[in-house]
C-alpha cells in the first residue's frame, strides 16, 4: 500500500473514532501496521480505540508502543496519561506520576497553561503518596517556571507561602528527610525575602514560623538562633524567640529574665524562674513561680521540677500529684526524666505514710527498671510495707539492706520505724542513734528519736528535754520538716506551758505544710485562747480560700464554733455543713449543728442532727440530751421522757432527771386538764421520784427545789380520796427514812411548802418563788381538811399567803400575775377584803391589758357583790381578748342565769375545754330540756340537743366531773340520767348507787326518794328484779313512777300477784286517763298470763271506752285475737287501730306486722306478700319494712324468693341495724329460690349465709341457716355429680347453735330441733348413717322418749336396711314399727312424705295414698300451702306409675288416671305449680298448651331451670311427632339463645333415627 492508502486509512481511523466507531477504527489501524509497522499515529490511534473499548492492556503496549517510535511527542503521553486517569488498576497509577512528570517537561516548552494543569495533578499524586522530596522539587520547578514568566512580587510570594504550607506539615509530623528539610528552609527564606514591609505583621508571622519550622530541625539549631536574633531586633517587644531559645538551647539563664520582663505572665518564664529557685534552694518561690507557670504551658521538666520543690518541703501529696502530672505528659524520649518522676512519685507515696498509698507506691515500684538492685527504693519498699501495717516483711528488707550495707543509713532508720511498730521502743531508740551517727546531716533521723522520746514510757514523759534537744537538732538540720515544728509546739505548750512560743511553732509546721490540720488546729485554738481573733479567722479564711468541697473539715468546723460563740447561727450552720461534707461520720461536728440549729430555733433540723449524732455515737449522752430538751421544748413530752429515761437509765445525769421531772409534770396537767386524775397521780409520782434523785446529786440547785414544790403543789387539783402520793422517807420527814410513805393530799402540799422554803433559802431574792409559796399556802387553806387537822389554822395560812405574794409584787410589781393572785387570795373565803381584791385585779389589768384572768376574776368579784353591770362588762372585755378562755364564758352564764338561763351561753361555755365551774350547769340544762318532751319538734330542741351531740356531751362531761368531785349527788343523779338515755345501763346503775350512798348519809329527803326510784329503774332496766322490788319498796311509794316501777319488777320477777297489787295501787292514784289506760293495758297482759283471757279481754275493752285511748291498747286486743286464733276480734282490733290515724315510727312496722298476720290467720297468703310490697311502696325509706318483706316472702310466698332476697339486700344497705337481720333473711330468701353456687358463684346463699355468721356470730338462727345452705351446696353437688361436698360440718355447727341458744326459750328450742334433724339429712346425703345413727343415739342417751329422735332413728336404720340390698322387701313388722314412729309425730308432714315414698318403694300403694292423703290434710291444717303442693305432687307421681304402665287392667288404669288428673288439678288451682303443669303436659291431654307455658316461661327465671328443660324435651317429642317443623325450629333457637345443649343433641338424635 502506497503513502497514500497509509493516510488514508489513518484518516478514515481518525473518523471512526470521531464518530465512535472503535472497532472500524481498529481495523483500519491494523491494516496501516501491516504496511508501515512503526507508524506513530497508527499505534495512538489503536490506543485510543482500544482504551474506549475498555481493553486496558492492548491500550497501554500501544501507547508504549508509540512512546518507542517517538518520546517526544505529546499525543501517546496524553493517552497514556488518560488512560491511567481513567483506569483503576494500581500498576497503572503508580507509573501516572511519571507520565505528568514527561508531560511538564514537553508542556514547559510549549503550552504553559497545560503545563502548570498538569503540576496540579503531580502534586496532588505526591501528596497523597506521601513523596515528600518529589513535591518539594515540582514546587521548585513550578516556582522557576513562574519566575520565568515575571509574574507578581506578591504572586511569587504567595506561591512561596503555599509551598511552606505544604512542606510544614510534613515536617512536623517528622515524615521528612534532610533533602526536603532543606528546601523548606530555602522556601522560608526566599520568603521573608520576598516580604515587606520588614519589619512588617506579615514579616513579623512569617519569621516566627520560619523559628518554629528551625526548632523542629536539630540540625538547624545555629540558623534558629541566628532567626531568633534577628527576630529580635526587628521585633524587641516580641517574647517567642526567647521563648525558642529557652527551651531548644543551653542560653535559658539568660532567657527567662528577659522573658519575664518582657511577658509577666509567660508562662515559659515562670518555669524556668522556678527551676532556677529550685536550684537555689528556695522551695517556697520555686513552687509559687513553677505553679503559675505550669497552669499556662505544660512542661515535663517543670512538673519535675514542681516536683521535687514540694518533696522538699515536705508535701507529699502535692509532689505525688504533680509527679502524676508530669507522667501523663512523658513521651517516649523523655525516658531519663520518667524516670526521676517515678523514684519521686515513690518517695512521696511512702512519705505520706497511708495505707493505699502504699500500695500505689508499690505499683509505682515495679515501673522503675532496675528497682530491686537499688538500695534507697528498696528502703522505700520497706516502708510501704510498714504503712501497710505488715512490720515483719518491713524488718525483713531492713535485714536484706543491712546485711549489704551495715552502715545504710536508709535501712537502720527502717529497721527502728519496724522496731516501733513491733513496740520494742528501745531497739527503736538504738537504731535511729545509729542511723544519725551514720548520718549526722540527716534531719529525719533526729525527728525520729525526738518524736520517739516524746511517746516512750513513763520517765521520758517526765522528763521531755531529750525529745526537745533531739526536735531542735532535727528543726536545724531540715528546717523545712513541719512535722518537726508540730512536736515543738506540744513541748511548748504541754511541758514548758510557753503559748507564744508554742504558737510560733505551730504557725511554722502550719505555713511549712498546708495540710498539716494538728498544727493548723492547735494554732487557731491558741490565737482563740490568747484572744487574737483576728489571726486565728485570718488563719481559717486562708484555709477555707484554699480548700476543695469536701476538705478542710477542722477549719470549717472550728470558725462554725466560732460564729455558734459569738451569735451568728446561719454563719455557724453553714459553715458546720461545709465540715460534715468533709466527714459525714463526725458525731461531734453533728453535735454542734445540732447546737446552732437548736440556737436559730429550728427544732426540726436540730433535731435530725443529734438524732444523726447518736446513731453514731450511742454512748453520747449530750446529744440525747438535747433530743430530749427538744422534743419537751415542742411540748412531746411523752417522746422527751423516753429519751430522758435513756440517759438517767446510764447514769444520774442531773440534767436528764431534772429534764424528766418536768415532762412527767407537763404529762400530769396535761391529763388533769382531761380529767384523768389516777393517772395524773402515778405521773406525779414518778416526777417526784426524779427530781429528789437529782436534789440528792445537787442539793445546791434552787430550781430542783422549786420543781419538787411545783410537783406536790399539783396535787391539789385532785379530790382529796385520790390525792394519794407515794413519798420518799427524806423528802417526807418520816421514818424509816428509806422507805417511801404513802401521804394524803394535805400532807403533800405541806412538803411542797417546805421544798418551796428550801429553794428560798438558796435564793431569797427570787419574787417567783414567794409567789409559789403563796400559792401553796392557799391551795393548803382551800382543803375540807388540813394537813395538821386544825381547820381553824385556814385564816392563819390564807394571811401567809397574802404575804408571800405581797414580797413578790415588793420585788416585782411589773409582773400581773402576782397581782392576780394577790385578788384571788383577797377574795378567799375567811379573808374577803374584796377592796384589796378590787385594787389587785385593777393592777394587774393596768400592768397587763390584755390579761384575760384579770378581768374575769374582776368580774366574778363585781357578780359576787351583784354589781351586774360592771360584772357584765369585764366579762365582754375577757371574751374578746380571749374567746377560748373558758372561765369568762361560765361568768357570763352564771350573770345571765341570775335573769334566766341562757342556752346559747351555755353552749358556748360548754363548747370550750371542760371547766368544773360549766360543767354541772350544762348537764342541768340537757336533763331539763330532755325531760321537757313538749319541745322535742321544735327547732331548737333538733339544733342544740341532736345536732350539737348535747347528750353525749354532757355524759362526757359529768363522768369527769363526779370522778374529781365524788361528793355530788346531784351530778351523780344527772350522770345516772344521761347514761339512761344513752343506753348505758351498768354506767346508770353505778352513777344511781352512787347517789343513794351519799343520799342515805344524811335525813331521808325527796332526793333520796327521787334517787331510790331512779336506782330501781336501772336495775330493771339491767334485769336485777329481786334487787330491783327491794329498792323500790324502801321508797315512800306515793309517786305513780315508783309504784308502776315496782309492778314491773315484780313482774319481771315473776310475782304477778303482787304486780296486780301494784297496778292496782298505782291506778288508784292515776291522775290522767291516759296513765289509767296504761295501767289498764298492763293489768291486762297479767291477767292473760294467769290465764284469766275474758277478763283481759275486758280490761283491754275498758281501756278503748276511756276518754284519751292509747294505740298500745288496740296492739294488745289485736294480739290477743292472733294469738287465740280469734280472727273476728284481732280484725275488730286492727280495724279500731287503724283508725287512729296515720302511724309514725316503730307503729309503722307494727301494723304492718299486724294486718299480715291477720292475712295469714285468714288463709290470704298472697295477701300477706301483698300487703308487705304495699307498706313499704308507702314507706320505702323505712328498712324495717324492708326487713319484714323479705321475712315473709320464703314463707308464704316462695315464688317470689328472689324478690325477697332483694328486699333484704335493700335493707343491708339502708340500715346497719335492720341490716344484720335482714342479711339472714335474704339468704333465706335464696335458699327457698334454690340460689346456689352452680348457678351463681358470687351471689348465693351459701355466700350470704357466711356474711351473716360473720356480722352475727351470737345468732343461733344464723349459724342454722348456714348449716342450711351448706346442705343445700351438697345437695346440688350431689345433683350434679360433683364429688367436692362440704363434710363434717353438721356437728361442729349443731354445737355452734346449742352454745348460742337461749334453752328456755320455746323458739331456740324449736331451732335445735330443726338444727338436728338438718344435721341427720346431711349426713344420710353423705351415705354417713352410722354418724346420724351416733348422733341419735348421743341425743337419746339425754331425751329418751323424745319422739322425733326416735323417729329419725328409725328412719336411719330403715335406710341402711334399704341400702343393705338392692329391691329388699321389708317385713311387716317393720313396717308396723315405722308407721307408729310417725304417728308418734302426727305433725311432722316430712315424716308423712318418708312413709309414702317408703310404701311406695314396697310396692303398697294404697298405703302411700293414704299417707299422702294424711300429709295433705296436716298442710291444711298448719296453713302451709307450699307442703299442700307437696302433697298433691307426691300423689300425682305416684298416680303417674300406675298410668304408664300397660299391664293393669283397664278399671284399675282408669281409677288411677282420675286420682292424677284429680290430683294435678288441684295442685295447678293452688298454686298454678310448674311440676304440675309438666305432668298434665307431659303425660295428660293438653299436651301442647301446657309444655309451651312451661317452655316459654313469660319473665326468664321465673321457673326452675330443670322444669323448662324438661317441657321442652317433652314439646320437642310431641312436635317432631307432629312434624311441625316450623314450631321445633322456634323452640331450637330458643333452647340456642338459653345454652340448652341437651335440647339440640336429642333433636339431633331424633333427625338421625327419622332418616
Amino acid at each position: 500500500m502506497s503513502t497514500k492508502e497509509v493516510k488514508a486509512a489513518l484518516k478514515s481511523a481518525r473518523e471512526a473514532i470521531k464518530n465512535k466507531e472503535f472497532k472500524e477504527a481498529l481495523k483500519h489501524c491494523k491494516a496501516v501496521l501491516k504496511l508501515e509497522k512503526e507508524n506513530y499515529n497508527a499505534w495512538v490511534f489503536i490506543g485510543l480505540a482500544a482504551s474506549e473499548l475498555e481493553q486496558p492492556d492492548q491500550a497501554q503496549t500501544a501507547y508504549k508502543k508509540a512512546l518507542e517510535l517517538e518520546p517526544e511527542q505529546l499525543l501517546a503521553w496524553q493517552g497514556l496519561a488518560n488512560l491511567y486517569e481513567k483506569t483503576d488498576q494500581w500498576d497503572f497509577k503508580a507509573e501516572l506520576p511519571d507520565v505528568y512528570q514527561k508531560l511538564v517537561e514537553l508542556y514547559a516548552s510549549t503550552d504553559k497553561t497545560k503545563c502548570y494543569e498538569v503540576i496540579k495533578k503531580l502534586t496532588e499524586s505526591y501528596r497523597s503518596d506521601k513523596e515528600h522530596l518529589k513535591l518539594a522539587k515540582l514546587w521548585l520547578q513550578f516556582l522557576e517556571l513562574k519566575e520565568k514568566d515575571a509574574i507578581e512580587k506578591a504572586d511569587l510570594l504567595q506561591l512561596w507561602q503555599q509551598m511552606i504550607k505544604e512542606l510544614s506539615g510534613f515536617v512536623e509530623t517528622h515524615q521528612t528527610d534532610n533533602e526536603t528539610q532543606q528546601h523548606l528552609v530555602n522556601a522560608f527564606e526566599k520568603a521573608m525575602v520576598l516580604t515587606c514591609p520588614a519589619p512588617g505583621e506579615e514579616h513579623r508571622k512569617l519569621s516566627a514560623d520560619y523559628i518554629r519550622c528551625l526548632s523542629k530541625l536539630p540540625q538547624a539549631e545555629a540558623k534558629m538562633k541566628e532567626a531568633c536574633k534577628s527576630m529580635l531586633s526587628l521585633y524587641p517587644s516580641k517574647s517567642y524567640p526567647l521563648e525558642v531559645l529557652y527551651v531548644q538551647t543551653e542560653e535559658a539563664g539568660s532567657c527567662f529574665s528577659q522573658l519575664l520582663e518582657m511577658s509577666p505572665n509567660n508562662g515559659l518564664a515562670h518555669v524556668g524562674m522556678g527551676t532556677k529557685l529550685l536550684q537555689e534552694g528556695k522551695y517556697l518561690e520555686a513552687i509559687r513561680s513553677l505553679a503559675q507557670g505550669l497552669k499556662q504551658t505544660g512542661s515535663t521538666t517543670g512538673w519535675c521540677s514542681l516536683a521535687q520543690a514540694q518533696l522538699k518541703l515536705h508535701r507529699y501529696s502535692d509532689s505525688a500529684l504533680s509527679c502524676s502530672q508530669g507522667l501523663t505528659l512523658c513521651v517516649s524520649g523523655d525516658e531519663d526524666v520518667k524516670i526521676k518522676l517515678l523514684r519521686m512519685r515513690l518517695e512521696t507515696l511512702v512519705r505520706s505514710g497511708d495505707a493505699q498509698a502504699a500500695d500505689q507506691a508499690l505499683e509505682t515500684m515495679k515501673q522503675i527498671p532496675g528497682a530491686e538492685n537499688d538500695t534507697v527504693l528498696k528502703a522505700f519498699k520497706g516502708r510501704a510495707y510498714l504503712n501497710k501495717g505488715q512490720a515483719e516483711q518491713a524488718l525483713q528488707v531492713s535485714s536484706e539492706l543491712l546485711d549489704s550495707m551495715p552502715d545504710l543509713v536508709q535501712g537502720l532508720v527502717l529497721r527502728g520505724l519496724g522496731q516501733a511498730a513491733q513496740g520494742q521502743l528501745q531497739l527503736s531508740e538504738q537504731s535511729f542513734l545509729q542511723a544519725a551517727a551514720q548520718g549526722p546531716d540527716v534531719g529525719e533521723s533526729y525527728f525520729l528519736l525526738g518524736k520517739l522520746y516524746w511517746d516512750m514510757g513513763e520517765e521520758s514523759r517526765r522528763d521531755r528535754s531529750k525529745a526537745h534537744t533531739h526536735l531542735l537538732k532535727a528543726a536545724k538540720l531540715d528546717p523545712n520538716l513541719g512535722c518537726v515544728y508540730r512536736h515543738l509546739g506540744h513541748y511548748y505548750r504541754q511541758v514548758v506551758q510557753d503559748a507564744s512560743r508554742a504558737r510560733g511553732c505551730y504557725k511554722k509546721a502550719f505555713e511549712l505544710d498546708a495540710s498539716d490540720e494538728e498544727s493548723g488546729a492547735a494554732l487557731v485554738d491558741l490565737s482563740m485562747e490568747q484572744g487574737d481573733m483576728d489571726t486565728a479567722l485570718a488563719v481559717l479564711q486562708a484555709v477555707i480560700d484554699d480548700s476543695t468541697p469536701g476538705s478542710a473539715k477542722w477549719a470549717w468546723m472550728r470558725r462554725g464554733l466560732y460564729h455558734l460563740k459569738v451569735g451568728q447561727q446561719p454563719q455557724a450552720i453553714a459553715d458546720l455543713q461545709s465540715a460534715l461534707r468533709a466527714d459525714p461520720e463526725d458525731w461531734v461536728c453533728w453535735e454542734c449543728l445540732g447546737e446552732a440549729y437548736l440556737n436559730r430555733r429550728s427544732f426540726t433540723a436540730a433535731l435530725k442532727a443529734f438524732g444523726k449524732a447518736h446513731a453514731l455515737q450511742p454512748s453520747s449522752i449530750y446529744s440525747v440530751y438535747q433530743t430530749a430538751s427538744i422534743k419537751q421544748t415542742l411540748g412531746k413530752f411523752q417522746e422527751a421522757a423516753a429519751e430522758y429515761r435513756q440517759i438517767t437509765a446510764r447514769e444520774d445525769y442531773v440534767p436528764a432527771l431534772k429534764g424528766l421531772g418536768e415532762c412527767l409534770l407537763s404529762l400530769a396537767k396535761g391529763l388533769l386538764e382531761d380529767y384523768r386524775d389516777g393517772s395524773a397521780i402515778d405521773l406525779i409520782q414518778q416526777a417526784i421520784k426524779s427530781h429528789f434523785r437529782a436534789v440528792e446529786l445537787r442539793p445546791d440547785l434552787s430550781c430542783l427545789w422549786k420543781l419538787l414544790g411545783d410537783a406536790c403543789t399539783t396535787v391539789s387539783a385532785v379530790s382529796p380520796n385520790r390525792a394519794r402520793v407515794l413519798m420518799p422517807g427524806p423528802l417526807a420527814g418520816l421514818e424509816p427514812s428509806s422507805q417511801n410513805h404513802l401521804l394524803n393530799q394535805a400532807q403533800t402540799l405541806k412538803v411542797g411548802e417546805r421544798c418551796y422554803g428550801r429553794a428560798l433559802k438558796l435564793m431569797p431574792e427570787a419574787p417567783s418563788l414567794w409567789y409559789d409559796l403563796g400559792l401553796n399556802y392557799h391551795r393548803q387553806a382551800s382543803l375540807p381538811c388540813l394537813a395538821d387537822g386544825d381547820n381553824s389554822s385556814q385564816p392563819l395560812l390564807l394571811e401567809k399567803a397574802q404575804q408571800c405574794v405581797k414580797k413578790a409584787i415588793m420585788m416585782d410589781s411589773g409582773n400581773y400575775s402576782y397581782w392576780n393572785a394577790l385578788g384571788v387570795i383577797a377574795m378567799s373565803k375567811g379573808l374577803e377584803n374584796f377592796a384589796l381584791a378590787q385594787h389587785s385585779f385593777i393592777k394587774s389589768v393596768g400592768v397587763e391589758p390584755n390579761n384575760v384572768t384579770a378581768w374575769t376574776n374582776l368580774g366574778t368579784l363585781y357578780l359576787k357583790k351583784e354589781n351586774l353591770e360592771l360584772s357584765h362588762e369585764a366579762f365582754k372585755v375577757a371574751q374578746s381578748l380571749e374567746p377560748l378562755y373558758v372561765n369568762c364564758w361560765i361568768g357570763q352564764v352564771l350573770e345571765s342565769h341570775t335573769y334566766q338561763p341562757s342556752t346559747s351561753l351555755f353552749h358556748d361555755g360548754f363548747s370550750l375545754p371542760p371547766q368544773t365551774e360549766g360543767v354541772k350547769g350544762y348537764a342541768f340544762w340537757v336533763c331539763s330540756t330532755l325531760l321537757d318532751k313538749s319541745n322535742r319538734d321544735s327547732e331548737l330542741y333538733r339544733y342544740n340537743i341532736v345536732q350539737m351531740n348535747a347528750v353525749s356531751a354532757a355524759q362526757t362531761a359529768l363522768s369527769k366531773y363526779t370522778e374529781r368531785i365524788q361528793t355530788d349527788p346531784d351530778a351523780l343523779i344527772m350522770l345516772g340520767f344521761l347514761n339512761e338515755h344513752l343506753q348505758l345501763k351498768t354506767q346508770a346503775l353505778q352513777a344511781y348507787q352512787r347517789a343513794v350512798e351519799l343520799l342515805q348519809s344524811g335525813p331521808p329527803t325527796d332526793e333520796l326518794a327521787f334517787a331510790l326510784g331512779s336506782l330501781g329503774r336501772a336495775l330493771c332496766s339491767s334485769g336485777q328484779w329481786e334487787e330491783a322490788v327491794r329498792v323500790y319498796s324502801s321508797t315512800p311509794l306515793q309517786e305513780l313512777q315508783d309504784l308502776a316501777g315496782l309492778a314491773l319488777a315484780h313482774c319481771r320477777a315473776g310475782h304477778i300477784p303482787e304486780s296486780i297489787n301494784a297496778y292496782e295501787r298505782a291506778l288508784a292514784i292515776a291522775s290522767s286517763e291516759k296513765e289509767k289506760a296504761y295501767i289498764l293495758t298492763a293489768l291486762a297482759l297479767l291477767q292473760h298470763r294467769l290465764g284469766g283471757l275474758d277478763s283481759a279481754k275486758t280490761l283491754l275493752f275498758k281501756c278503748s271506752m276511756l276518754k284519751e285511748p292509747i294505740p298500745e291498747s288496740l296492739l294488745c286486743l289485736c294480739a290477743l285475737g292472733l294469738d287465740h286464733g280469734d280472727a273476728t276480734l284481732a280484725a275488730a282490733a286492727l280495724t279500731e287501730l287503724l283508725k287512729q290515724g296515720t302511724a309514725t315510727g316503730g307503729a309503722v312496722e307494727q301494723r304492718c306486722l299486724l294486718t299480715c298476720a291477720l292475712l295469714a290467720l285468714q288463709g290470704n297468703y298472697s295477701g300477706v306478700q301483698r300487703e308487705a310490697s304495699r307498706a313499704v311502696h308507702s314507706n320505702p325509706g323505712n328498712p324495717s319494712l324492708w326487713a319484714l318483706l323479705s321475712r315473709l316472702v320464703p314463707q308464704y310466698c316462695p315464688k317470689k324468693a328472689n324478690g325477697g332476697a332483694v328486699a333484704g339486700h335493700v335493707a343491708c344497705l339502708a340500715s346497719m341495724t335492720q341490716g344484720k337481720r335482714a342479711l339472714l333473711y335474704s339468704g333465706v330468701n335464696q335458699l327457698a329460690g334454690g340460689r346456689h353456687s352452680g348457678e351463681d358463684r358470687h351471689r348465693n346463699a351459701l355466700k350470704t349465709m357466711q356474711r351473716a355468721v360473720l356480722l352475727c356470730p351470737d345468732d343461733p338462727a344464723a349459724w342454722a341457716s348456714l348449716m342450711a345452705a351448706c346442705h343445700t351446696e351438697n345437695a346440688a353437688r350431689f345433683l350434679s355429680q360433683n364429688a367436692t361436698r362440704t363434710e363434717g360440718l353438721e356437728p361442729t355447727l349443731m354445737a355452734v347453735v346449742s352454745e348460742k341458744g337461749e334453752p328456755q326459750r320455746p323458739l331456740a328450742q324449736a331451732l335445735e330441733a330443726w338444727v338436728l334433724q338438718q344435721a341427720l339429712a346431711g349426713l344420710t346425703l353423705g351415705g354417713r348413717l352410722d354418724e346420724a345413727e351416733a348422733l341419735c343415739a348421743q341425743v337419746l342417751s339425754v331425751s329418751p322418749e323424745h319422739p322425733a329422735i326416735v323417729l329419725s332413728l328409725r328412719r336411719v336404720q330403715c335406710q341402711r336396711l334399704l341400702l343393705a340390698g338392692a329391691g329388699t322387701v321389708l317385713p311387716d313388722a317393720v313396717l308396723e314399727q315405722l308407721s307408729s314412729s310417725v304417728m308418734v309425730n302426727p305433725t311432722n308432714l316430712g315424716a308423712w312424705h318418708w312413709l309414702a315414698e317408703l310404701y311406695r318403694s314396697q310396692g303398697l300403694l294404697i298405703q302411700a295414698v293414704m299417707a299422702y292423703r294424711q300429709s295433705l290434710q296436716l298442710a291444711s291444717q298448719l296453713c302451709l300451702p307450699s307442703a299442700q303442693i307437696a302433697s298433691l305432687l307426691g300423689l300425682a307421681l305416684l298416680a303417674l306409675g300406675p298410668c304408664m304402665v300397660s299391664v293393669h287392667v283397664e278399671r284399675t288404669a282408669s281409677s288411677w288416671h282420675r286420682r292424677l288428673k284429680a290430683c294435678i288439678g288441684n295442685a295447678v288451682q293452688e298454686r298454678n305449680s310448674p311440676p304440675a303443669l309438666l305432668i298434665l303436659g307431659s303425660h295428660l291431654k293438653e299436651t301442647r298448651r301446657q309444655l309451651e307455658r312451661l317452655a316459654y316461661p313469660p319473665c326468664p327465671g321465673e321457673q326452675a331451670g330443670s322444669v323448662v328443660q324438661v317441657a321442652r324435651w317433652y314439646l320437642l317429642k310431641h312436635l317432631h311427632a307432629k312434624n311441625d317443623q316450623e314450631l321445633m325450629d322456634t323452640l331450637l333457637e330458643h333452647a340456642k339463645g338459653s345454652g340448652d345443649q341437651r335440647l339440640l343433641t336429642l333433636y339431633s338424635h331424633l333427625t338421625s333415627s327419622s332418616s
